[in-house]
């Protein structure tokens, strides 16, 4: 299935998600890259045009792998610097690149209804740290007519799905079973961020 058009170009990419985020843009990024120490590894799933790395772990001399489905995406992360896997993220599969930390941001409702297979994964990946940014306030209702558009039209994944959504209530459960040592909504309230030890498995 064809992408959508802002998967494929990354200055409009970059266009939406500042209109939909505002002036607390630069927040959604400062808040995973101030968790991560400089020199660390970092795996950045569904990693886009790898603006998490460009803007703010680039000058921390992070060694930096972005994975993700579109070609011009890791074009991207590879003129950047980083080490790019051009590859489509399923809830299971093969084991993903060993890191320091493992990373997603606003993509973990495309793997619903049971993300935890994935989460899984990134933790069994992950030496120091599992970093998860998600969404969890629908902009597609907001009281302005442009950004409910922006957000409705950006609202498919990359290959065109329309993901269920999380609301705050339904992240906090998924990760009750996890051991989490951070969760914080970023500036705007637009996105929860989680950090979970390595190595730990939901209970039983």
């Amino acid at each position: 299935m064809k992408s959508k058009l802002i998967y494929r170009n990354r200055i409009l990419y970059n266009c939406v998600m500042r209109l939909l985020y505002g002036r607390h843009y630069a927040c959604r990024g400062e808040s995973v890259a101030d968790l991560i120490p400089a020199g660390s590894s970092v795996v950045d799933l569904c990693c886009g045009p790898a603006v998490l790395y460009e803007r703010h772990l680039s000058r921390k001399h992070i060694t930096y792998t972005g994975i993700d489905g579109s070609e011009r995406f890791i074009a991207r992360v590879k003129q950047l610097g980083g080490h790019g896997i051009l590859q489509r993220i399923s809830t299971a599969g093969e084991s993903l690149p060993a890191a320091d930390y493992v990373v997603m941001q606003g993509s973990l409702a495309y793997f619903l209804p049971d993300p935890s297979l994935l989460i899984d994964r990134m933790l069994a990946a992950a030496r120091k740290g599992v970093i998860i940014a998600e969404p969890v306030r629908n902009l597609s209702s907001s009281r302005s007519a442009l950004v409910r558009r922006v957000a409705i039209a950006a609202s498919g994944g990359p290959g065109g799905e329309q993901p269920q959504r999380f609301t705050e209530q339904m992240l906090d459960d998924l990760f009750a079973r996890y051991r989490v040592d951070k969760a914080f909504l970023i500036p705007g309230g637009r996105e929860k961020v989680y950090f979970l030890a390595p190595q730990e498995h939901p209970g039983v």
